[in-house]
């Protein structure tokens, strides 16, 4: 028997792959996939690029990436910095990122022993959970959750436990934080700016999770990367800053979403010495290092004045307006987010059984994708939401919003 190029097959790798391929009873998937399948929010861009709809599902930010980003990203190429960087990132992007945390967080952080550049926010806390936690160990975290943070805590081998937030405000209580805990709890999650309400945490519900996690000596894991995208004034605040809460917290935060480059995968975690150590190594473990060219490329955006981030807030409030009207006039009651670029719709009295039917009959009937509530929560309250990205060109939200108004009075 030959190979196609010509070249005969060796009859000791014909004998090891036949019984593979004919053994039904081999293992295929691992238990801890078990029952885990790939998100809603990429099942419904698959979906949308089937009917060539307008996606405002998966928050692709597909908006022009800033100049000096750009350029130094390519100039790094151009000039051959393509080599492993450390596992932490190199030297020039982490002092960037400390001046950063120190000026504009409020964190103090030693850039050789307290910043470690990931590939990716997701890849900082896929770091953080191998790197400090163990299976078994219980993870809090709020819900509506993100489904990553969920899903790679299971990955993980971890536990997860739930604290089901109110909406329209989301308030998080004493009461509530303390009810949701377990006696293997070990760590808890705290998306601000969330991702998928919108909900910013308030100093507060810092204060609340400052005492707890202290008196049941939890670490603290943040996902700040939507820290940059804010409305009505509002300030974001890093937990870290907040009732000593440094010494226990992870800080993760990413650059995707500010400087549109979310197919670039950089982010990083910044943590006292003793926690980021072991970060680090699960870093290297996982990817060795992020992308070295990119990371010069960011380096460079750190410099951008701050009418780049003035002007970024603004424009995100013109659409979210412009989204959240048409919403309102299809029907749909949306829930205002106060940070992050989606914004979670009420569509219940449409009748479907699912959230999944709800999104997939807008999409057929309006030609706009969005991501049904189902991946967000575990129960009933998810079955009536839709989720809706706004993280696209100005015309592509307008063009979506003409659709939902007009399908929004065919309903009627």
């Amino acid at each position: 028997m030959m190979h196609a190029e010509g070249r005969p097959h060796n009859e000791a790798t014909l004998a090891r792959r036949v019984p593979l391929a004919q053994n039904a009873a081999m293992k295929t998937r691992s238990a801890r996939l078990e029952d885990l399948v790939q998100s809603d929010i990429r099942r419904m861009t698959r979906e949308c690029d089937r009917v060539g709809g307008i996606n405002l599902g998966q928050g692709v930010c597909d908006l022009p990436t800033p100049a000096p980003v750009r350029d130094a990203a390519i100039a790094a190429i151009q000039g051959r910095k393509s080599l492993y960087s450390y596992p932490e990132g190199i030297p020039e992007l982490r002092a960037v990122i400390a001046r950063k945390l120190a000026e504009k967080n409020g964190i103090e952080a030693d850039p050789a022993s307290e910043i470690a550049v990931t590939v990716g926010a997701t890849g900082a806390f896929a770091a953080v959970l191998h790197g400090l936690l163990d299976p078994g160990d219980g993870l809090l975290v709020f819900e509506p959750y993100y489904g990553y943070h969920l899903n790679a805590a299971i990955l993980a081998g971890l536990e997860p436990h739930f604290c089901a937030l109110a909406p329209p405000d989301f308030p998080i209580t004493e009461e509530g934080v303390r009810a949701a805990l377990r006696p293997n709890t070990r760590a808890i999650v705290v998306c601000t700016p969330s991702n998928p309400s919108g909900k910013m945490w308030t100093v507060e519900e810092l204060e609340t999770l400052a005492r707890v996690a202290h008196e049941h000596d939890l670490l603290v894991i943040t996902d700040e990367i939507y820290e940059d995208i804010t409305y009505d004034d509002r300030v974001h605040v890093s937990p870290a800053t907040i009732g000593g809460l440094a010494e226990r917290t992870v800080t993760i935060m990413g650059l995707s979403k500010t400087f549109s480059i979310t197919g670039w995968r950089l982010g990083y975690a910044v943590a006292r010495p003793e926690l980021l150590a072991p970060i680090t190594l699960a870093c290297d473990l996982l990817t060795v290092c992020a992308p070295t060219p990119l990371q010069h490329g960011v380096a460079a955006g750190f410099g951008l004045p701050q009418s780049f981030y003035d002007d970024l807030k603004s424009e995100y409030a013109h659409k979210r307006a412009v989204l959240c009207d048409a919403l309102e006039a299809a029907g749909m009651q949306p829930i205002r987010p106060q940070g992050a670029y989606y914004v979670l719709a009420d569509v219940g009295h449409w009748g479907f059984a699912t959230a999944r039917e709800a999104a997939l009959h807008l999409l057929e009937s309006a030609g706009v994708a969005a991501v049904p509530g189902s991946a967000f929560y575990r129960g009933a309250e998810g079955e009536r939401l839709l989720r809706f990205c706004y993280a696209s060109e100005l015309e592509r939200i307008q063009a979506a919003a003409a659709r939902i108004v007009e399908f929004g009075g065919a309903q009627r």
